[in-house]
């Protein structure tokens, strides 16, 4: 009889930890769900009640307030071509899941890149993490948001958080430890405290390379917020989903096409914004 190497059992060990987590926590993540819920359905449901027209001149006027006239142009043509294709309100609840999934990846990625740049300790705990993250298939993401959320765009959100978020927290750890060291020298010899140079001098100069990992979990976020129409997240990918299932080819493509312009458009702001700063860091 041949030797056999016992299994590993690490799918049952994963059931029985989700299983676990979902009995003791889930009561606060579905009353987390109904907040971050209504807001997301009151925030689409208020912009989708607006004349597209005038939500379209909105866009492009806050648009070139933070870049130039010609995107500005630009993301109103493209807004326009969505309006045109009618696909007006799938297009404002995918951008709005994105935008929504941005903000909470920040809001937790900056501190774990600040705090992963300031101790090799932490650094050494986080970055196994996050190689994980990135390799891990994107459809994984989905499995844990379920039980915990249910169906629908808060899931999505979850799921888009975790998927988006590591490009934030490596870029920001970079752009702090990228300080040239005779700034970081210079205020230590004006006395400055640990927490000074952190705020005057480290993440003011890290902005840019920052802003490079924004621009990087806002296009993971577009992707995942198109791959969580299979859990009923809405918005473009919930076209695709249903042109995948009624086999409608055209009304697949025309949706991907979408997808496309969106994801154009964030990609012109949010690289316009990075070079700028990092013209006026330069120039500084």
């Amino acid at each position: 009889m041949a030797f056999e190497i016992p299994r590993i059992p690490l799918a049952e060990w994963c059931d029985i930890a989700l299983d676990w987590a979902t009995e003791h926590f889930s009561g606060v993540t579905r009353a987390l769900s109904a907040v971050i819920g209504t807001g997301i359905e009151t925030t689409t449901d208020f912009l989708v009640g607006l004349p597209p027209w005038l939500v379209i001149i909105l866009f492009g006027l806050l648009i070139w307030r933070l870049t130039t006239a010609r995107i500005a142009i630009f993301s109103m043509l493209g807004f326009a071509f969505l309006w045109n294709l009618e696909l007006w309100r799938a297009t404002l609840q995918s951008l709005v899941l994105v935008l929504v999934s941005t903000l909470f990846a920040l809001a937790i990625g900056i501190p774990i890149g600040v705090g992963a740049a300031l101790s090799k300790r932490f650094w050494r705990v986080v970055a196994p993490a996050l190689d994980m993250m990135q390799t891990m298939p994107s459809f994984v993401y989905l499995i844990p948001a379920i039980p915990f959320f249910g169906l629908g765009a808060v899931s999505a959100c979850f799921a888009t958080i975790v998927f988006a978020m590591p490009p934030t927290i490596r870029l920001t750890a970079l752009g702090i430890l990228q300080t040239p060291p005779e700034l970081v020298e210079a205020a230590d010899a004006f006395g400055s405290s640990r927490w000074q140079k952190l705020f005057k001098v480290q993440l003011p100069l890290a902005i840019p390379t920052i802003m490079a990992g924004i621009n990087q979990t806002i296009m993971l976020a577009l992707s995942m917020v198109v791959i969580a129409a299979m859990i009923g997240a809405g918005g473009l990918g919930g076209e695709v989903w249903k042109a995948i299932q009624r086999l409608e080819a055209g009304q697949g493509f025309q949706a991907g096409i979408a997808i496309v312009v969106l994801a154009v458009i964030l990609d012109r702001i949010t690289q316009y914004v990075a070079r700028h700063m990092r013209r006026d860091r330069q120039g500084g």
